[in-house]
């Protein structure tokens, strides 16, 4: 058996599974997974019109992996509408198969019914495909790498659907999620913690930049991927945390600085005589003060009255 006449035998068995229910799809899965592994071209694709087949199928499902699969086995078979045009071949036959079944039809009413409907499958299945999907190996039916890659997707919806000529957030969640699988090679709980800290910080409001950034291409996949918390940061974020470790700088050297050098004291741990001590009241007036004594040696401290 040839491979246009599997593909005719794998229509036939999903086309009485496009009931508007969603039921008697439990063979659904394997079928796609099936037409995932043979050798597809646009001649097939042409006679035996499996695309619409496969795209009826995802609209009726109510199985996740099902409608993924079938959304991913329509993404690779654009491309290749996207890279040959029609045929003239191919419109005689489109023509022919809508005669058909307006002939058949009981009234004209219901014939353009149909017939726009066809129109309306064809035109999803010629839409230009972008030129930087995923490659076939990246194809998953995992219900974890799925998931992630729904939440990746949804983060960056924020501010509504890209502009014109970006890339779907499908398309960029698929490409994140890939690149953040190939570091970790699992969907262990290191995989799930990088996939959080990005849909965090893409979804969060006060940092639109690491956003658009990464919808205009500015910032790949494969860098976002592996990016520290330090530079997903927003803006905002950066400026407030260089504050932070400059007061701090500024304590450490106070903290240093302050104080009377002394070599009569002897540090009790490493013998020296290179100390440093303070003096404070911590009682009452008529007390004598309290002596804070530190090593610049070791940093042993140690205090007497």
């Amino acid at each position: 058996m040839n491979v246009e006449e599997e593909v005719l035998k794998i229509q036939k068995k999903l086309g009485k599974m496009t009931s508007s229910d969603g039921t008697g799809q439990e063979q659904a899965l394997d079928l796609l997974r099936e037409l995932q592994r043979l050798n597809i071209d646009l001649d097939i694709l042409t006679k035996t019109r499996i695309g619409m087949t496969v795209n009826e199928l995802r609209k009726c499902s109510k199985d996740d992996e099902v409608i993924s699969l079938a959304k991913t086995l329509i993404k690779s078979w654009k491309r290749f509408l996207a890279a040959t045009p029609p045929s003239k071949e191919s419109t005689k036959e489109s023509s022919k198969s809508s005669s058909k079944s307006s002939s058949k039809s009981s009234s004209k009413s219901d014939a353009s019914n149909a017939g726009r409907k066809e129109s309306d499958r064809e035109k999803e299945l010629k839409k230009p495909a972008q030129t930087s999907f995923p490659p076939p190996s990246s194809n998953t039916t995992d219900a974890v790498r799925l998931k992630c890659r729904e939440m990746l997707a949804n983060s960056l919806r924020v501010d509504g659907e890209p502009p014109e000529g970006c890339q779907t957030p499908e398309e960029l969640g698929d490409e994140l999620e890939e690149a953040i699988f190939l570091e970790f090679k699992n969907t262990d709980m290191k995989y799930k913690n990088r996939v959080r800290s990005r849909v965090a910080n893409l979804k969060d409001p006060k940092n639109p930049s690491l956003r658009s950034n990464f919808i205009s291409g500015a910032i790949t996949a494969q860098r976002l991927a592996k990016m520290t918390p330090e530079e997903m940061a927003s803006d905002e974020m950066k400026t407030l945390r260089d504050r932070f470790v400059k007061e701090a700088i500024n304590d450490a050297q106070l903290a240093t600085n302050q104080g009377t050098k002394t070599d009569l004291l002897k540090c009790g741990k490493c013998k020296k005589r290179n100390c440093t001590y303070n003096q404070l009241q911590t009682r009452s007036s008529d007390e004598p003060m309290t002596t804070f004594v530190l090593c610049n040696e070791c940093g042993h401290r140690w205090k007497f009255c």
